[in-house]
């Protein structure tokens, strides 16, 4: 029976999606039918009293959790979120109830035994609740009391062989597409860079010392399947630099009806007698396919990589050979003044090991943004508030035609003193006389 009534949650419950709430229940149910069996280092009741006083925020009309200092694993200084009950007497079982984030594998490759492991762990030290996976990634670990964090800590890092995740004004956890284990259209290997900078970065990772919080996100191809333009700091994009391959037999085969355009996958279409024309060629954004009912001709220079007609017919267009990644930077979540995207950095660079070239690109990023960056100022704050131009001087990048976002809207141009002839002296004493009265 359940311990508090909860009307307005079991409202969430009505709709037809699956709810959160009846999952809490769920657990409730379980740990107090096997309260007697199991030895629960956590209050058994603990689900029973998260549904309680969430009914009371929502009667209340407030938060009923509070910060009520920094709790955390020793050497650590994030991966643990300290959670604390405003209510304790009514809530005993949630009166403290932290968050702990768990690194999860590259591209989210499981075993059964890995899985069985944390959640055992998870069943006797924890509330028994998870969230697979919070949007940095981490396996997320919802509610335990202080006493067992480093119990648990010692069980993932000694038992379990992974580590906690990222959190506060830190390096988050490094997360990745599967990259070419599953994806023909992946143009370098996400998994392994993931891996490298995840193991390479440890400091950066575990003992917070940037203004905010930084991601780094890998997408294998430019179908972006980790969304990673959208939602990290430092976003690898897997690209190509020669022309599209074509079969022209697999083309044809496609417009006889022979093969199923979008590789038959179920996109809630119909899409009847396929027509090269109207679904692919008119769909391109450039314009840089021509098609004459026989022969299928691309325009490679005014490709923008954008995978429509890629994915629209796999198994007549393929990805390039000379294959690499763009980097983007900046893209954040509407915290301060709006969501943004990424904005492109380095238009192309190769990716492979020791993966130098890319480790390059964020280190000359981090020493600026920890020298110039405000606090919880996300990278994409600093570069608008400091210019585009500024990030391009400190990471010696120098500026191309792509860089450009859109057509200059005033007519100043500014430049260094060093950039004009004979410095700004004659410029000015040129300037001066040619305006004497």
């Amino acid at each position: 029976m359940a311990k508090h009534a909860t009307p307005k949650l079991d409202e969430l419950e009505s709709g037809p999606w699956p709810s959160f709430v009846s999952d809490i229940k769920q657990e409730a149910k379980s740990r107090a039918r096997n309260a007697d069996s199991v030895e629960y280092q956590v209050p058994v009741d603990a689900p029973d009293d998260l549904l309680g006083v969430l009914e009371l925020s929502y009667t209340d009309g407030e938060t009923h959790w509070k910060h009520g200092g920094i709790v955390g694993v020793f050497g650590y200084g994030g991966g643990v979120i300290g959670r604390y009950c405003d209510q304790p007497e009514m809530f005993p079982g949630v009166a403290h109830f932290h968050t702990m984030r768990v690194n999860q594998p590259a591209a989210k490759f499981y075993t059964t035994e890995f899985l069985r492991g944390i959640c055992d762990i998870w069943d006797m030290r924890g509330s028994g609740l998870t969230n697979m996976h919070g949007s940095t990634g981490d396996i997320i670990f919802l509610g335990t009391q202080t006493a067992q964090l480093e119990e648990i800590f010692y069980e993932l890092t000694h038992t379990m062989n992974t580590d906690l995740g990222g959190s506060g004004s830190n390096l988050r956890t490094p997360e990745c597409c599967m990259g070419p284990s599953r994806c023909e259209f992946a143009c370098y290997d996400t998994q392994d860079l993931c891996y490298t900078l995840t193991q390479d970065y440890q400091d950066e990772l575990h003992r917070p010392a940037f203004p905010y919080k930084f991601k780094f996100k890998f997408d294998g191809c430019p179908n972006g399947c980790v969304a990673s333009i959208a939602r990290s700091d430092f976003s690898v994009i897997g690209t190509w630099k020669d022309d599209i391959k074509i079969d022209r037999s697999a083309v044809q085969a496609y417009a006889n009806g022979e093969f199923k355009p979008n590789a038959g996958a179920h996109s809630g279409r119909d899409w009847g007698a396929f027509d090269i024309q109207a679904e692919v060629v008119d769909r391109c954004p450039t314009r840089c396919m021509r098609w004459d009912g026989g022969t299928l001709r691309i325009n490679n220079r005014e490709c923008t990589r954008c995978m429509h007609c890629i994915n629209t017919m796999p198994r007549a267009l393929k990805i390039g050979d000379e294959r690499g990644a763009s980097i983007l930077v900046g893209a954040k979540a509407p915290v301060l003044d709006g969501a943004q995207m990424g904005s492109l950095l380095v238009p192309f660079v190769e990716v492979a090991e020791p993966y130098d070239a890319v480790k390059e690109v964020i280190e000359n990023i981090w020493d600026w943004w920890m020298e110039e960056g405000k606090n919880r100022e996300r990278l994409g704050e600093t570069i608008k508030r400091l210019s585009f131009q500024k990030l391009l001087e400190v990471t010696n990048i120098k500026p191309q035609p792509v860089h450009v976002k859109e057509p200059r809207h005033n007519p100043y141009i500014f430049f260094k003193e060093e950039e004009v002839p004979g410095g700004w002296d004659r410029d000015l004493e040129a300037y001066r006389n040619r305006h004497k009265r």
